[in-house]
């Protein structure tokens, strides 16, 4: 009887050894196979990128990548395009019903940019400004874009200040900074071009156009083309100038 105990205790150690390894072997065979699974995923979006298609997801940018379209250079990894922060997601609710007449559709822009910028309605009263951001409302950001499809932050300050103030900008935010002639903080006023540099980098890397209230639109990289504050820590850290461009007689 002791003898038969004793082999039996043998064999409940050994059985639950053998568990043991089966569920750490089972523990590594996800972890393997996990980690496939994001070497595929991102081996898919290199792919992607490589072949010139539009692919979804964290993209890691390699030193000294250059775009041609808008002959804007990515300089360092810091500069990758998700560093802009995350507030808030473009919805159905946010796009202006096709059914409406002209006064409705005023009525309508009026109200959702007085939330966006927190302002009284009747504040508001530049409504073809409002049409026109609009327009570009959460189109995704693309380096080097100039279409619904895709647009980046230089192109689209080009847009809405030649449409809205007869401004010509040229294509770069570097250059626009240039252009520009600088304004001190209690100057700005709707209309006025802010210039934001990325940690590390030496030239201008984004603009933006203030509207009222230190809201401004822009295409952010995150979110496409939207309407952020300038109280938001990061945009207080890479604030760097406000300029003016006359409009062309």
């Amino acid at each position: 009887m002791i003898k038969n105990k004793l082999y039996l205790n043998i064999w409940l150690v050994v059985a639950g050894g053998f568990l043991a390894s089966c569920s750490s072997l089972k523990t590594i065979s996800t972890n393997v196979h996990v980690a496939t699974q994001k070497v595929m995923a991102k081996k898919q979006v290199t792919s992607a990128i490589n072949n010139g298609n539009t692919a979804t997801g964290e993209i890691e940018f390699l030193t000294n990548i250059s775009v041609t379209p808008g002959k804007i250079y990515i300089k360092n990894e810091s500069d990758a395009l998700n560093a802009e922060p995350k507030t808030a997601v473009v919805s159905n609710y946010e796009l202006m019903p096709s059914n409406l007449s002209e006064v409705e559709k005023s009525n309508w822009l009026q109200l959702k940019y007085s939330i966006k910028m927190d302002i009284a309605v009747e504040s508001i009263v530049n409504i073809p400004l409002l049409q026109k951001i609009d327009e570009w409302w959460g189109t995704p950001y693309s380096l080097g874009g100039s279409t619904k499809n895709g647009v980046d932050c230089s192109y689209f300050t080009l847009d809405v200040m030649k449409n809205i103030y007869n401004v010509s900008l040229k294509r770069t935010a570097a250059e626009q900074y240039e252009q520009s002639t600088k304004i001190e903080w209690n100057e700005l006023k709707e209309g006025d071009l802010i210039f934001f540099k990325a940690d590390g980098r030496r030239n201008i890397s984004h603009v933006g156009i203030y509207l009222a209230n230190n809201k401004f639109a822009h295409a952010s990289t995150s979110q496409g083309v939207t309407i952020s504050d300038l109280a938001d820590p990061y945009w207080q850290r890479r604030l760097y100038s406000l300029g003016r461009v006359a409009a062309q007689n």
